[in-house]
């Protein structure tokens, strides 16, 4: 059964909250938070706008579960949630995640940003903000870089500074040059 009115972007049935929340990213992403609607998500996702009440009920409960959804996405990419094996891996997976998924990172720091001015969404970044950090801590230890107290806060600073200039500036010199560096901390913390 097919709930949409666009032939081309037909969304099968079962699959339109998903698709209504990746449409959620999209727009977020690409217009901001005040280009987020019930009609924009629902044209993104090629639905009927009031499927995108049926689905959430509100503004507020479309953005938390698309932040939900966003963060296990990003949790659980070659970064931060893959068995990776070593730091050159880690490192090189870092511009393959943001290439990947440029929308969804984009998507969440203008959460992050609109935590700061709303704070019914503070506890929900920085709540995301304690699982990427964990998440840093977890593949850290399969690298056998833990023996260093705090370094995973240290290096998820790093990988969220990276990946906000990387969005800001694309595939730059310094970027680049920048995950060469970490990379040759990060061996060099492993040697020690």
């Amino acid at each position: 059964m097919v709930l949409v009115i666009e032939p081309e972007r037909a969304v099968r049935y079962g699959s339109g909250r998903d698709a209504l929340i990746e449409a959620t990213i999209r727009v977020v992403a690409n217009h901001g938070l005040r280009g987020l609607t019930n009609r924009t998500v629902a044209e993104e996702a090629g639905v009927t706008h009031g499927l995108v009440s049926h689905h959430f009920g509100s503004r507020d409960a479309l953005i938390s579960a698309a932040l939900r959804y966003e963060v296990e996405r990003s949790v659980s990419d070659p970064v931060l949630g893959a068995e990776i094996r070593t730091v050159d891996e880690f490192a090189d997976n870092l511009v393959q995640m943001v290439d990947a998924d440029a929308d969804g990172q984009a998507f969440l720091y203008e959460l992050i940003l609109e935590g700061r001015r709303n704070p019914e969404l503070a506890d929900a970044v920085r709540a995301q903000y304690d699982e990427f950090r964990e998440a840093t801590r977890r593949q850290l230890e399969r690298l056998g870089l833990e023996s260093v107290p705090g370094l995973h806060l240290a290096v998820f600073a790093c990988l969220d500074g990276l990946v906000l200039q990387y969005l800001a500036e694309g595939r730059s010199d310094s970027t680049r040059e920048a995950v060469e560096a970490l990379r040759h901390l990060l061996r060099a913390v492993g040697a020690s």
